[in-house]
């Protein structure tokens, strides 16, 4: 449970991060970092959509953000990367947990016997059991210990042996530090600070991820509404040249116009209804590339689905200061931070590689104490050189060892200095001059990735402010299509125009109305890539 509550604790900060590239997804009016929005200029309303998607689900653009942040596969996927940091680096972290040794054994020996007091005798019997308990742990400073106590018992049958049942324990405390190499970094240090890095990179792209899906549903978004529009305007188109058509049979039939002069207006009829069957294709695939953004293919009804965009595109004009998201893009932008990050791994492993340069010196200290018991026999030397084998018996308990253990009763301890030091090029010189050249590639990738960053930024300003002006420019246009059409419309009343020609003016407005929604659309995809561009790449 522990465990899982430092690491939910950790994938906190990538939720911080989640949530303030949410920011970006969830604004409704877009405006980019340090920019000021002006008034908001009226553009010509989008005409009644068809019939092929008035029956679709309306569905608001931020209302869009929402459902592919919740549905969206990359996302979700995305989404357990900083959960699968969190265990790695509760992996790495484990390194230092103490961790609890044991072990028992018992075993049994029967061999012919090797002294002169073992005469006639055929076969001596020795058994034993061990165990033994203790506690090791690496430390954070390179070193580690070990403390261990074990007890054991043995057996013999051999005549005249000293300890026909022995007792004894022993007291066992091991410290290792290194004084140079190791001691400021070592590889566990080196795998737990690299793995910290990764963890905020998983952040990072986390952040990428949902900067795009965002991006990405609304210029999908833009782009069906554009799909639907081009599909009023050739049905516009469509149903012009159609009546043209039938006007020219009527002349035909009242022999003011040649049968000849049909053929023209059948081959425009023909050519437009052409327009309006990949116009529908268009329509389609635009809602393909929507629902793939914002559902989840294992929802009922994934392929059925179709969406009624009720959010239309506006033109707001604003200052855009590029200098200020140039520089807001190469201080915030997640694949610049990501290669920095990568930078602070080279880094890491340089003083690792530093670091093991260094001589190997070593400290160790040993400390030991043991006791021994059981039931000894003891022998008169002096009536041994006789012949005489007689004896008096000794017991002493196993509470009677574990006392002289505990007690310091017979103790031993030493400390040593080891050291090594390579003769010639050693493997960590060739890993520092390798990390040397790498941490230099790594510098010039850094400098070429901010400059493709202000080149972009700088495009995507380009493109805001080149839309605004082809807004103006075919606002003009439509205003100007729009007289044409009042006045043919007017000349047609007093018999002054034809009706080919009030159609003709007729068509070029739908064309026009068509090109500044296109624009506008544009405009408004551009301020999404404009913001997006300073947060994340495009893709």
């Amino acid at each position: 449970m522990r465990l899982y509550q430092q690491i939910r604790a950790s994938i906190a900060r990538p939720a911080r991060a989640a949530a303030a590239a949410f920011v970006f997804a969830s604004s409704i009016a877009l405006s980019a970092f340090g920019q000021t929005p002006r008034g908001p200029v009226p553009v010509t309303p989008l005409p009644q959509e068809p019939s092929s998607v008035a029956n679709g689900t309306p569905l608001a653009m931020e209302d869009a953000v929402r459902m592919a942040l919740e549905n969206n596969l990359g996302v979700q996927a995305e989404r357990l990367n900083p959960e699968i940091a969190a265990f790695a680096l509760a992996r790495a972290n484990a390194a230092y947990v103490p961790q609890i040794i044991s072990s028992f054994s018992r075993g049994s020996s029967a061999a012919p016997p090797t002294d002169f007091l073992s005469s006639g005798v055929a076969v001596v019997t020795n058994g034993s059991v061990f165990t033994q308990g203790g506690l090791q742990q690496q430390t954070r400073w390179g070193g580690s210990y070990q403390f261990t106590l074990d007890g054991s018992r043995g057996t013999s049958d051999a005549p005249h042996t000293t300890y026909p049942l022995s007792l004894r324990s022993n007291l066992s405390a091991i410290v290792n530090q290194p004084l140079l190499r190791n001691l400021k970094i070592d590889a566990v240090r080196e795998n737990l600070l690299q793995t910290r890095i990764q963890q905020s990179i998983t952040d990072l792209n986390l952040t990428q991820r949902i900067t795009q899906t965002a991006r990405n549903v609304r210029a999908a978004y833009y782009s069906l509404i554009g799909a639907i529009n081009g599909l009023d305007v050739a049905q516009q188109t469509l149903d012009l040249s159609r009546e043209s058509l039938k006007n020219n049979q009527m002349r035909v039939e009242v022999g003011t116009m040649a049968p000849i002069d049909i053929v023209s207006a059948e081959a425009e009829v023909a050519s437009n209804e052409e327009a309006v069957i990949v116009q529908q294709s268009a329509i389609q695939s635009a809602q393909d590339q929507l629902r793939m953004l914002i559902m989840n293919p294992s929802q009922p009804g994934f392929w059925a689905a179709s969406f009624k965009p009720v959010d239309q595109p506006t033109l707001a004009p604003r200052d855009i200061d590029v200098d200020a998201a140039v520089k807001n893009a190469l201080e915030n932008r997640t694949d610049i931070q990501e290669l920095r990050k990568q930078i602070a791994n080279t880094d890491v492993a340089l003083k690792f590689a530093a670091n093991q340069k260094l001589p190997g010196v070593d400290l160790q200290a040993r400390y030991g104490a043991t006791g021994v018991g059981g039931t000894e026999y003891l022998y008169d030397s002096a009536a041994l050189a006789t012949g005489d084998t007689s004896h008096t018996t000794s017991v002493r308990s196993f509470g009677d060892v574990l006392r002289d253990v505990f007690g310091n009763s017979f103790r031993t301890w030493s400390i040593a200095v080891n050291v090594s030091y390579p003769l010639g090029t050693s493997p960590a010189a060739a890993l520092y001059a390798q990390s040397q050249v790498q941490r230099k590639q790594e510098d010039t990738s850094l400098a070429d990735l901010q400059m493709s960053v202000t080149t972009a930024v700088r495009d995507a300003a380009r493109q805001v402010t080149t839309n605004v002006k082809r807004v103006e420019s075919t606002r003009k246009a439509r205003e100007l299509a729009q007289k044409r059409v009042d006045a043919e419309q007017k000349r047609f009343t007093v018999g002054l125009s034809t009706t080919f020609e009030l159609l003709q003016a007729q068509r070029d407005l739908a064309l026009a109305r068509q090109r500044e929604l296109t624009a506008t659309i544009d405009y408004n995809v551009s301020l999404v890539n404009f913001e997006a561009v300073q947060i994340a790449p495009i893709r």
